[in-house]
């Protein structure tokens, strides 16, 4: 399973457990180190945003604050708050599958990679998978209409 795959496997977990569907996979040196979706319902964490878990986890497995040189795949663009821990993590690129135009960070709203602040940008390629993406989304916001 290649890592994007993963990423909406961990999506698809996300939305089984009542979670808005966003997954997140950090893989360094070809390997996943970390994988996690959303948990803010179950954790009561509106920090629990499956960046920042798989973020957290990926630290916490290679022992080191930064990720030089890791990926990270998500199923959902950045909000800005998880687009600023994906900048002090250092991580080298950020593939993302659909856009956010409401609550994005990268290339919407706060954009926070384009701040003059901003100590580390990483490259980012988004709109993989995009339609998938914003389906599950969709479903799972239709359902709680």
């Amino acid at each position: 399973m290649d890592a994007m795959e993963r990423a909406f496997a961990e999506a698809r977990a996300a939305f089984g457990r009542g979670e808005v569907p966003v997954g997140a996979v950090v893989v360094q040196d070809g390997r996943v180190v970390a994988a996690s979706g959303n948990r803010v319902e179950e954790t009561r964490d509106p920090t629990a945003h499956a960046e920042i878990l798989a973020l957290r986890a990926a630290c916490a497995a290679t022992g080191d604050p930064r990720l030089t040189g890791a990926d990270l795949y998500v199923t959902l663009e950045p909000c800005p708050m998880c687009a600023a821990a994906i900048s002090l993590a250092r991580i080298r690129r950020l593939y993302f599958a659909a856009y956010d135009p409401k609550g994005g960070g990268v290339e919407h709203g706060a954009k926070v990679f384009d701040h003059p602040t901003c100590h580390h940008v990483p490259e980012v390629i988004g709109g993989l998978r995009e339609s998938e993406a914003a389906q599950m989304l969709r479903a799972f916001f239709q359902d709680k209409r």
